[in-house]
């Protein structure tokens, strides 16, 4: 066997010692006391930051909205959702679906935090991906979270597929529950936003002006084929990106 020449053997030497700090990363952030501390310090953060932010009276009201369509199905856009749930109405119930990777643990506790409720489970392109990684498990948990009167908030497109882009499972859960898919942005005047993701996540920043925008109710018929859910995903869009936009102009206006 052959000894790596003197080129090969560093780089070897800093692959490995790489790989090795990479898992000591991933156990440190998977730890209880990590986990505990980063999501009480992010929840703390965001709290502040949605406190800091006031209301410039351009936001919807939920409860005029949604008078007599109560529960329904709350849909976001990745990354730009960080202060939603501190926007929700603070006497009703809210699950959401968190993935199942370890990595999400953190986000979950955020979420728990702020006094949402956490169903695990992710979706995928194709029916197999979704079962393997718990999608039906949880598509199942979210519409008997709805029978109890639970609304559920959703990521609308799929993690690190096309940004902004419905996918199959939120108008998935409106057909098989009856319920209202809503969609919801929010906007803050200050802001930053992380051009090199590819979801572009916008990190809110406080002492400025926000607004929370929620469009009508779209309802999926409990018979919908697959052109129906197609049309029915196109419209979460494209009303999903409206009040992205509306929500974007309105904190933008001097108070």
């Amino acid at each position: 066997m052959t000894k790596p020449d003197a080129d090969i053997a560093p780089r070897l030497e800093r692959l490995g010692g790489k790989m090795n700090r990479r898992r000591l990363s991933k156990r440190l952030l998977q730890s209880e006391l990590i986990q505990n501390a980063g999501s009480a310090l992010i929840g703390w953060t965001l709290a502040t930051i949605w406190r800091n932010n006031r209301d410039n009276g351009t936001s919807t009201d939920w409860e005029m909205l949604l008078d007599g369509k109560w529960p329904a199905i709350f849909a976001l856009w990745h990354g730009q959702h960080l202060l939603v749930p501190y926007a929700a109405p603070r006497d009703r119930r809210f699950v959401s679906l968190v993935s199942r990777s370890t990595d999400a643990e953190i986000n979950a506790r955020v979420l728990e935090r702020a006094g949402i409720e956490v169903i695990r489970g992710s979706g995928g392109r194709e029916p197999q991906m979704a079962a393997g990684k718990g999608g039906v498990k949880a598509l199942i948990a979210m519409r008997n979270a709805l029978k109890r009167n639970v609304n559920v908030v959703m990521i609308a497109d799929i993690s690190k597929g096309e940004a902004r882009q419905a996918g199959e499972g939120i108008v998935t859960l409106a057909k098989i529950s009856g319920r209202p898919i809503v969609p919801v942005a929010l906007a803050t005047s200050r802001r930053h936003v992380m051009q090199t993701t590819w979801d572009k996540t916008t990190i809110n920043l406080p002492f400025g002006r926000r607004s929370v925008r929620l469009a009508q109710p779209i309802l999926v018929s409990r018979h919908a084929d697959e052109a129906e859910l197609a049309a029915a995903r196109a419209k979460v869009t494209m009303e999903l990106n409206r009040v992205t936009e509306e929500a974007m102009r309105a904190v933008e206006v001097q108070a």
